[in-house]
């Protein structure tokens, strides 16, 4: 006999597991995502767990590339890493793999992506996402699509009071580029704008040597945030061409999602600069209300394919699915994702009736268990609790007909005999009534 020992047995930090409670609900998170990904003609692709350190180091930027898992391959003495985002493994296949494809691109994705984080910040290091690339449009409408489907997911799962932030960085490099500002300052800058932090922008702005209109343009990047207003104001105040292009750019898309009719979903957000060396245009980051991080974002992107030698616009988004289940958890759809149809409770000692019976649930569409292990009804009925399914049949009931089985809703233990037909009917709840104390 093989002796059992007890340990622990730790998870390495960042990682965890999921039973099979939450591993429903990502599943039926998931499942929402795709749909509407599918719905709008994206096509699913799949990237590798692995790449080549030098490949995937073409198209990351610092940030990035400094937290990629790396390891020696044994095959090719070379370094291999886990990728920390599926964008770049997307626009290497698009460069390479399908150049002979008809342009644009209409891509979707679903998987983790592994990232090297802080042990004391108690982050992950694991990352789902779903995500979508829209390659070879750079017309205003393909960046509208992206925050247009957007809102059509965080609608489709139930949200309420959520908003999409639309920021556009071609607006800060205008007012950047064009005030000459020294190199020392301009991280301090971006960082002071980033945390929308005015009076440590006003003190570095005091130091500089540049015109008092640069200063004010560079001043009032935290405050343009808010609705149509915002680029009215941005248009008043800001004089340098590049920035008025990019508050154009912004304004087509803004009248596009208009006729999607979300409008009332959008925030503006010019002083949004996060990812400034990877996005060309018009950015989109999604918030829920109760949580202080985003559950997607994205934007435009023109650069990166030319990395592998296929240069060709793009734009995508993708959606941080654990930042949505923390957010949607405890919302009843949500909850009822993980339980249950049937638990097929056999009285008799030939099985065959309890697996044909299964076998016909399933072809209907429900989701049928065997109880295989000989127990009790009760013991039986207190598993299909603890394992949230909604019914237990029971085959042989002393009440029952040949062609009739007992029904029990597992929330209240009560019962009713029904044919064995009814079962395959999706309104057959109704012939329980309502639950106790309902």
């Amino acid at each position: 006999m093989i002796p059992v020992r007890n340990t622990d047995a730790p998870l390495p930090k960042g990682v965890a597991d999921f039973l099979p409670e939450k591993a429903a609900k990502i599943g039926y998170i998931q499942e929402k995502i795709l749909r509407v990904f599918e719905l709008w003609g994206f096509r699913r692709i799949i990237t590798p767990l692995l790449e080549f350190q030098d490949v995937m180091a073409l198209a990351l930027g610092d940030n990035l590339r400094e937290r990629m898992f790396r390891f020696d391959d044994r095959q090719t003495g070379k370094l291999l890493v886990i990728p920390p985002d599926i964008t770049p493994q997307v626009a290497r296949i698009v460069a390479t793999r399908m150049r002979e494809y008809p342009l644009p691109h209409r891509l979707y994705y679903s998987g983790r992506v592994l990232r090297h984080a802080e042990i004391q910040s108690g982050r992950s290091r694991e990352t789902f996402q779903a995500g979508v690339e829209l390659i070879g449009l750079v017309s205003p409408e393909a960046d509208a699509e992206m925050a247009a489907m957007a809102v059509e997911v965080l609608k489709g799962l139930g949200f309420d009071g959520f908003r999409i932030a639309v920021g556009q960085v071609e607006f800060f490099r205008g007012i950047m580029d064009s005030a000459g500002f020294s190199p020392s300052s301009r991280e301090l800058l971006r960082e002071a704008i980033s945390k929308k932090d005015s009076s440590a922008l006003r003190e570095i702005l005091e130091q500089e040597p540049v015109s008092d209109r640069a200063k004010e343009e560079m001043a009032m990047l935290p405050r343009l945030f808010g609705g149509r207003e915002v680029l009215a104001e941005a248009e008043r105040v800001v004089g340098n061409e590049r920035s008025k292009r990019a508050l154009e750019n912004i304004s087509q898309v803004l009248d596009i999602l208009d006729i999607y009719g979300v409008g009332d979903y959008l925030t503006i957000d010019l002083g949004e600069i996060r990812g400034l060396d990877y996005y060309t245009g018009v950015t989109l980051e999604g918030f829920v209300a109760g949580l202080g991080e985003p559950v997607c974002s994205g934007g435009r992107y023109d650069n990166l394919t030319t990395c592998y030698g296929f240069p060709s616009p793009a734009t995508g988004f993708a959606f941080n699915i654990m930042a949505l289940l923390n957010a949607a958890e405890r919302r009843p759809d949500v909850e009822a994702s993980k339980t249950g149809d049937f638990l097929i409770f056999n009285g008799k000692e030939d099985r065959r009736e309890a697996l044909e019976l299964a076998k016909r649930l399933r072809r209907k569409g429900f989701t049928t268990a065997r109880d295989i292990i000989r127990r009790g009804f009760a013991e039986s009925l207190e598993y299909a609790r603890k394992m949230n399914i909604l019914y237990m049949i029971v085959i042989g009931a002393e009440e029952c007909a040949d062609d009739e089985v007992y029904v029990v809703r597992v929330a209240d233990g009560k019962g009713v005999v029904l044919g064995t037909g009814d079962l395959s009917r999706k309104d057959f709840p109704e012939r329980f009534g309502p639950l106790q104390g309902d």
